[in-house]
């Protein structure tokens, strides 16, 4: 599982070094094999272990393509997403066309999601997380999923 939330810096190039209480498990788990694409809600991207990315991949090549959310889905997630390898030094270069849609550039927030990873840019993210914050969650209790209501905190 990855957890937590990480300050990284991209370098020149381009290139984020996956900090090394990951590399570990992206190691066993994938090989290095990892896959980046945009995340359609935000503006932010999501890093998946290759064998975690290919059963969603799959997943998502079973939608119907006639159903245009699905079609959207699919163009956005499948269309952007980049096979890469981690590098010798925990590194990956994100490509300038994600580093753009994210708005990425010397400071990003590296925040486990449990089977992934969002890539944030900082100030985005903070943004973002205070209004979260800021939410009442009274106000959305009827869409919460049937699922989170069940669980104790």
């Amino acid at each position: 599982m990855f957890r937590g939330l990480n300050a990284i810096n991209i370098d020149p190039k381009g290139r984020v070094a996956i900090p090394a209480r990951y590399r570990d498990r992206l190691a066993q788990d994938a090989q290095d094999q990892i896959v980046l694409t945009i995340d359609t809600e935000q503006r932010c991207l999501l890093l998946y272990p290759l064998p975690t990315w290919e059963e969603i991949e799959r997943k998502l090549s079973l939608l119907p393509t006639f159903n245009p959310i699905a079609r959207r889905i699919q163009r956005l997630l499948i269309g952007h997403a980049v096979e890469m390898t981690l590098d010798s030094h925990g590194r990956i270069l994100i490509p300038t066309l994600l580093r753009d849609y994210a708005m990425l550039d010397k400071r990003v927030m590296l925040l486990g999601q449990g089977n992934k990873f969002e890539i944030w840019h900082d100030e985005n993210w903070e943004r973002c997380r205070e209004g979260w914050l800021k939410e009442e969650l009274t106000e959305k209790l009827s869409e919460l999923p049937e699922e989170l209501k069940t669980i104790a905190l």
